[in-house]
């Protein structure tokens, strides 16, 4: 099957849809995704979106300076105060799409506090907030009559013009479209586009303790590198310090606004010791606060730390944090009553595909926004809540430079696109092959390349990863394609990607922390682009 649109989104969280709301009124457009529309990492996104929501310089350079430390000297603050003074943009577009966010008593937004800022900027919908968005775009998505919506189907890898005819020297590969897999049908359809936009998300699941969903496999980033996009920032990956800690509880997140709002960390004896690491205690970025967490339990030999929240009060942990009350409640852990059991994952990509300040990838007619870019924003530490905010404002830009992409450039429909050939079949094997592999990889992830690294547990990830690629390669080639299959694929690309970045930097910065190497050293201030 071929499908030609002006538009083609791949990904449906904050960044695809708010994205696809901006350029239907311009064209054709066509939304791929994984599961559901709502099925993305926005809609787990418990803090909220950090914003100015009263334009003023004052504002603005607070917010541009909590980033600015927070990305330990590599943020590009052009970026960042861009992207900081497009907030209260940002959140006029959500207000008026449906999105309801908490207010105070005086009917003003209930603002609220996270680790790395130094005042109040947050904006949530109690401990839903990523829902509340996510609920609310999709509506307006579903209602809209030029989006076309393809639900669990999967993007395999892009289409360019250089895949397919011989390019002059030095001349510009352009995004064609993508191969996407109708994953219950198994059939691959070619979806040909004037514009595509990434917004696939991150990467989380390519280590073994993640808060987020399965559908995080780092597609968009494999399949762009992959194309001849750079990639850079992929050795900062951002492990959330609070994670319920308990057998059933897969990937549920404990917000860092729980610390915001009077959480302490202690260990199991009841001692705080955050104090120890950092002026900000408890308040601390999140690269200090997870890598404390790692020592105190590779100090003591704990399976986990604990947050007492009891201070918060009982009836005020109910009304601000009622989702993270209702899911520990579930596992026998009263937050009202006593700590609650944590331990740090895998939760931000940081790094990413290269955009620049219109949206634009290495590759002609192909833009991105969201997590699974690099823009500058992050540096070596993304600040809490800050990820909301870019996808929502990359995808504006995305959406009005691909307009005017549209309107002003004169595309070439001679290209044929090649239909998909499927080969090979599917075996009895093929679970337990995909299974066994995605647990290896996982596994070598967070041994070796996880909180804290060194020299000889990234050589030993980069021979493990090798060799389960090579296994990969022959697999992916030799079988009918699943969504199983290509998502195992994209992620060994992420874990090669991540090893290569993390050697490659001989200093611990930010989220980057090595043994061999513990101090920051000024003259790697600079990006590592592969």
């Amino acid at each position: 099957m071929k499908l030609n649109v002006d538009f083609l989104v791949l990904g449906s969280g904050i960044a695809g849809l708010s994205y696809a709301l901006k350029v239907a009124a311009h064209g054709s457009v066509a939304i791929v995704t994984k599961r559901s529309l709502l099925e993305a990492a926005t809609r787990y996104a418990q803090g909220g979106i950090a914003a100015v929501t009263i334009p003023n310089e004052e504002s603005f350079a607070s917010h541009v300076q909590d980033t600015l430390v927070a990305g330990a000297g590599l943020c590009h603050e052009q970026v960042v105060r861009h992207v900081v003074e497009q907030g209260p943009e940002v959140v006029r577009f959500l207000v008026e799409t449906g999105v309801r966010f908490s207010s105070n008593a005086e009917g003003s937004f209930d603002l609220t506090r996270e680790g790395g800022h130094s005042q109040r900027r947050i904006l949530h919908a109690k401990d839903a907030t990523g829902l509340v968005i996510a609920q609310a775009l999709v509506a307006a998505v579903q209602a809209h009559p030029k989006i076309a919506i393809f639900e669990q189907h999967i993007a395999v890898d892009l289409v360019t013009d250089q895949k397919i005819q011989q390019l002059p020297a030095g001349a510009r590969s352009t995004c064609l479209g993508a191969y996407v897999l109708d994953i219950a049908n198994q059939g691959v359809k070619t979806m040909r586009a004037r514009i595509t936009l990434l917004a696939t998300g991150g990467s989380g699941k390519v280590y073994l303790y993640t808060s987020n969903p399965d559908t995080a496999s780092g597609d968009g980033v494999a399949m762009a590198h992959r194309a001849g996009c750079r990639v850079s920032g992929m050795e900062f990956f951002q492990f959330h310090p609070t994670c319920l800690y308990h057998p059933q509880a897969k990937s549920f997140l404990i917000s860092e606004a729980v610390r915001g709002e009077g959480g302490i960390l202690r260990l199991e004896d009841g001692t705080p010791f955050m104090e120890r690491y950092h002026a900000l205690k408890d308040l601390a970025p999140r690269d200090i606060v997870a890598r404390a967490i790692d020592e105190e339990m590779k100090r003591t030999g704990a399976d986990c730390v604990y947050l007492d929240a009891r201070s918060i009060g009982a009836e005020h942990l109910v009304e601000r944090f009622p989702t993270i009350v209702e899911r520990c409640r579930k596992y026998g852990v009263d937050p009202a009553l006593e700590p609650i059991p944590v331990v740090p994952a895998a939760h931000y990509t940081c790094g990413g595909v290269v955009t620049n300040l219109r949206a634009e990838t290495d590759l002609q007619n192909l833009y991105a926004a969201g997590e699974v870019t690099w823009t500058g924003l992050h540096g070596a530490n993304r600040l809490a809540s800050n990820s909301l905010l870019e996808g929502a404002v990359f995808a504006s830009i995305a959406a009005r430079e691909g307009v005017k992409r549209l309107e002003e450039a004169n595309f070439d429909a001679s290209c044929e696109i090649p239909a998909w050939s499927s080969t090979g079949t599917t075996s009895d094997d093929e679970h337990l092959m995909i299974s066994a592999t995605w647990h290896e990889i996982r596994w070598a992830m967070w041994n070796f390349v996880g909180i804290v690294r060194s020299d000889k547990r990234l050589d030993r990830a980069l021979r493990r990863i090798e060799n389960l690629t090579h296994e990969i390669h022959e697999y992916y080639w030799g079988r009918q394609i699943t969504s199983e299959v290509v998502e195992l694929r994209n992620l060994a690309h992420i874990a090669l990607l991540t090893i290569r970045a993390a050697q490659l930097r001989r200093e611990s910065r930010g989220l980057h922390y090595t043994v061999d190497y513990p101090e920051q050293d000024a003259s790697w201030i600079r990006d590592i682009y592969l």
